[in-house]
């Protein structure tokens, strides 16, 4: 319960006395404008749609009364949609389900009128005296699903919502009162006070949760129940902390500032007290600016500042049905979340040959987003929600990626090791975004890393023979390029897979097929043919003997050699241009290196 009392925690010192309880902030359509005695001063109602956002298409949001329903009839006062305020019905097969929904929705104003007295209630009594939705113009364009209020103009000028009123509002918390009287321990404030059958509230903005919302406390058989205990009573909590920490998380999910989503699974965070730091943004779209002032703020000999001690909760949530499904749970601290994020981003870095930085001192940083999305073909149907949670933890607190998510980017690498388009910018940054996890997942596990810029670029004394065996591959590759400009399908696409698992196979057939091109690179490139020859021996030298098969950390380590030989042999193609353009005499075939023709 430790989640539920911190957003508790959370709703007391940030959110109480912003909304009346069981109010929540809610799309709002239509106001109907009416006068004291209940006529209408507008036939067609007041819109509060906002066509440019896609939550705005259902009207600007308002404090208006919001309870858990279900597929039931149970009004929410003077602010519903159409089949409950006007009693027109949705759907045309049921059209005596609008008429319950009116009648339970009438029931409940004239309550709320006789108990409350106010005259803006009474005026909106008088309007469905006076014929109801009879006097409105709703045109062709109406939308019986969104909801709709009343505002009243009296004679002095004075205008009232009659949601706005704290009569309405005590009158609407005395209806929604627990219909229970049993006494139990809540589980959230320790107090023994009357406890919730079900929650009243639900969580919204959860990704793949129903439309109505989740609920973050629920049983609805027997397997979930203990002790005797069914639906909200197998975890007891009373009406306040209920709606507290519900209300707190649905604000929190609201906000970009303190929620992400990635795929199926939804990311809360806030922190004790308001603190500079903004994780969101360097989860959600990391600047590279900010992001190496993140990693150089320990070189400068930063302070302590006082809110490296502040609290720093975030909750990992995904959706079953109806219920909200916590994931996982942090409780750290904001110096330390920034400690973890500025690592997160220094092992991810890797070098882009797109960038004007070909040795990789400054990469782009890519987002949590990008790096779950590397290891599935589409991460809207295939990502699972474990990844992303295993991302998230391991930015928040540094811990160890598994090495299953290396292997499903190898996975995605044997299946497209070129990148999923067969040329140009889109396929490297696919094949890069790869390469950049699988250098984070490796390097993860290692407690301490021999130097800053380790993996980041080609490592040509790299201690293992699965990475040079990857990096063989690209300078076969490059052979095979050289000798036949423009071939379309490589070896690479034929044997990455293969030679990734079992390169002793594999490799005697690929060095024998690249002696007739580089016998042909002798007769016609005599340059490109040195180069590369030299490039062959330098990295055969580097294998020894060829291993018989590679295990998950070594197909690892060979994708990452296979992307560090094509980026560093694009970032020398990219300077043998940049020369050739500032000297244009300067042309010499024998300095020729075999890489223009590159993908």
């Amino acid at each position: 319960m430790t989640l539920l009392s911190k957003l508790k925690e959370y709703h007391d010192e940030r959110l109480d006395g912003q909304l009346p309880p069981l109010y929540a902030y809610t799309p709002v359509a239509s106001i109907v404008v009416l006068g004291s005695d209940g006529r209408v001063l507008s036939p067609r109602p007041i819109s509060r749609v906002d066509s440019s956002t896609t939550r705005g298409k259902r009207g600007r949001d308002m404090a208006a009364p919001e309870v858990k329903r279900t597929s039931g009839t149970k009004p929410l006062l003077l602010a519903d949609d159409s089949e409950y305020t006007l009693g027109r019905s949705r759907n045309p097969d049921k059209p005596d389900r609008a008429r319950t929904r009116h009648t339970a929705y009438r029931a409940l104003l004239d309550r709320c009128a006789i108990e409350t007295e106010e005259p803006a209630v009474l005026a909106v009594r008088r309007f469905y005296e006076r014929g109801g939705a009879d006097q409105l113009d709703l045109g062709e364009d109406w939308d019986d699903a969104l909801k709709i209020t009343f505002e009243v103009i009296f004679a002095n000028g004075e205008r009232q919502r009659p949601i706005d009123l704290p009569t309405v509002q005590e009158f609407w918390l005395s209806v929604n009162a627990p219909a229970t009287a049993t006494s139990d321990q809540c589980l959230v404030c320790g107090e023994r006070k009357p406890v919730l059958d079900r929650l009243q509230t639900k969580i919204k903005g959860i990704r793949g949760g129903q439309p109505a919302g989740t609920d973050v406390i629920s049983a609805n058989s027997s397997a979930f129940e203990s002790y005797g205990l069914e639906a909200s009573r197998i975890a007891p909590t009373c009406r306040e902390c209920g709606e507290a920490f519900t209300r707190a998380l649905n604000s929190l999910l609201a906000d970009e500032r303190t929620s992400l989503v990635v795929a199926d699974t939804t990311f809360a965070f806030w922190t004790r007290e308001r603190v500079a730091f903004d994780f969101a943004s360097h989860m959600r779209q990391p600047d590279a600016a900010q992001v190496q002032a993140l990693i150089d703020s320990p070189r400068r000999g930063r302070s302590a500042a006082i809110e490296d001690e502040t609290a720093f909760y975030a909750a990992s949530l995904s959706a079953s049905g109806g219920r909200a499904v916590v994931r996982d749970w942090i409780d750290t601290t904001v110096g330390s979340v920034e400690e973890s994020v500025a690592r997160w981003f220094r092992l991810q870095r890797i070098v882009d040959p797109r960038d004007e930085d070909p040795d990789g001192t400054h990469p782009r940083p890519l987002s949590l987003f990008q790096l779950a999305a590397s290891t599935v073909r589409d991460a809207r149907r295939d990502l699972p929600v474990t990844t992303p949670r295993a991302l998230f933890r391991a930015a928040l607190s540094a811990t160890p990626l598994p090495l299953e998510i290396a292997y499903q980017a190898v996975r995605r690498c044997r299946a497209k090791p070129r990148g999923e388009g067969r040329r140009g910018e889109g396929s490297w940054f696919d094949v890069r975004r790869r390469a950049a996890l699988i250098k984070l997942v490796l390097l993860s596990q290692e407690p301490e890393l021999t130097r800053e810029d380790y993996m980041v670029a080609l490592e040509t004394e790299h201690p293992s023979p699965a990475y040079h065996c990857g990096r063989l591959l690209a300078v076969i590759e490059d052979v095979q390029r050289a000798a036949l400009p423009g071939v379309n399908a490589t070896i690479v696409d034929r044997y990455y897979g293969a030679a990734s698992s079992t390169p002793a196979v594999v490799f005697g057939a690929l060095l024998r097929g690249a002696q007739p091109h580089l016998a042909r690179l002798e007769r016609d490139r005599p340059g490109a043919y040195v180069n590369l020859q030299r490039r062959l021996e330098e990295v055969m030298a580097q294998i020894g003997d060829w291993p018989a098969t590679l295990a998950l950390k070594e197909q690892a380590l060979f994708s990452l050699g296979y992307y560090h030989q094509r980026a560093h042999g694009r970032a020398e193609m990219a300077s043998r241009r940049a020369a050739r353009d500032t000297e244009p005499d300067a042309d010499d075939p024998k300095t020729d290196t075999g890489q223009e023709h590159q993908s």
